[in-house]
């Protein structure tokens, strides 16, 4: 039986300066250059106006929480040593929505266990350096009392 991997992302055309810039420790969004909508994920068009012209530009990298959820079970061993862990859905202050997960808290045992965590957190972006060489955005609170 083979050991369970981590999915690690695969840049594409489309994706390469995304990842590159989180490399770097850079968030970047593509901004359309006939309506000026931001857009993440990244793809060839822009998904507001069909727009070809699309730009890399560096975000805040702050945004707010909408949506929160404790994940206690990994989808397969590889991801068992970063459990509990709490899987985030931010509005960056650009406008693009962005699911990561949440950095530097404690899980406890209850359904809504994490000190700090609420809807409209404001939340900071962070990077982590995964060994299988893909570095990923997550986030952190952000703002007074953040830990």
């Amino acid at each position: 039986m083979s050991t369970p991997r981590r999915h690690v992302p695969v840049p594409t055309q489309e994706t390469a300066p995304f990842w590159e810039g989180c490399r770097a420790g850079e968030l970047l969004v593509q901004r359309c250059r006939a309506c000026g909508d931001a857009q993440l994920y990244p793809r060839a068009l822009c998904a507001r106006c069909g727009g070809r012209e699309l730009a890399w530009e560096r975000a805040s990298g702050r945004g707010t929480l909408r949506s929160w959820s404790i994940v206690r079970r990994g989808v397969n061993a590889a991801y068992d040593a970063a459990g509990p862990y709490v899987l985030v859905l931010v509005e960056l202050e650009e406008g693009p929505m962005l699911m990561s997960t949440l950095a530097d808290v404690q899980v406890g045992p209850g359904l809504d266990a994490v000190e700090g965590v609420a809807i409209g957190a404001e939340l900071e972006v962070a990077f982590e350096a995964w060994e299988e060489g893909a570095t990923v955005p997550r986030f952190r609170l952000a703002g007074p009392g953040a830990p």
